[in-house]
């Protein structure tokens, strides 16, 4: 009685180590589902795939230039919509496009896991969005101006002066007609961001590869996989318990 009574206490001592491990690896992994930072933290220099909702960073909300939308990023474009014009022959000439200005925001936003109560930025992951690849953002505006003509009056265009950035390019033919574009991400949008994990000033953000760029999906879908569990880490603590008190019951007898 007395040699089993120990073996049995010794496998419960056994059981417990493995219960108190898998106990671990279930709070690292529904840390990590909740994108809480700590959690991130231990990716540091990883390549990841995280899913969850856009908040404001810590500069707070912001508006697009164009439409004053309230957003955590947006961008927009300028388009120069011309006729090609060839000397010495009439008519009209081939139509064509080119881009003339183009911006996007660099504000930090912050990302967090599905249901999370959380909305302090301070408290959660953030995203470098700059110089990013963006999939499936809604476009907030886009707006047709024509060019000035002599005697017709013209459509005002409020928009050239919210243009972030210098206008540039090569004016090819006879301008037609400008068009702006704007598209922004608002807050409680869910996304897929792809991206590496990166530690600024002790805290996590997600920031482009070395080699790729940072990849942001509007409407993403989560990874899909079995949500972690309790189960092996409690199953393991009960039969550490039974064990024990098998192993102390045969001692005492």
């Amino acid at each position: 009685m007395l040699a089993i009574g120990t073996a049995l206490l010794l496998g419960a001592a056994l059981l417990l180590a493995a219960a108190l491990v898998a106990g671990r690896r279930w709070t690292l992994r529904s840390h990590l589902a909740e994108l809480r930072p700590k959690a991130i933290a231990t990716r540091a220099g990883r390549q990841v795939s995280l899913y969850g909702e856009v908040l404001p960073g810590p500069g707070g909300a912001i508006e697009s230039r164009l439409a004053g939308a309230p957003c955590v990023w947006h961008a927009h474009e300028v388009l120069r919509h011309f006729r090609q014009v060839a000397p010495g022959r009439g008519g009209d000439g081939e139509r064509g496009c080119d881009s003339i200005a183009d911006y996007g925001s660099t504000d930090l936003f912050a990302l967090a896991g599905p249901g999370r109560a959380e909305r302090d930025p301070a408290r959660l992951l953030l995203v470098d969005p700059e110089d990013a690849e963006f999939v499936k953002v809604d476009m907030c505006l886009q707006r047709i101006v024509g060019r000035p003509q002599r005697g017709v009056a013209a459509q005002a265009d409020d928009l050239l002066a919210r243009v972030k950035g210098r206008i540039s390019g090569v004016f090819r033919g006879e301008t037609i007609e400008f068009e702006y574009r704007e598209w922004i991400i608002r807050s409680g949008e869910r996304v897929v961001v792809h991206g590496q994990v990166a530690m600024r000033e002790g805290r996590p953000v997600l920031v482009a590869p070395p080699d790729a760029r940072l990849r942001i999906e509007v409407g993403g879908a989560a990874e899909t996989g079995e949500r972690p569990t309790p189960a092996t880490a409690l199953m393991l603590g009960a039969a550490a318990i039974a064990s024990a008190g098998s192993g102390a019951t045969l001692l005492l007898l």
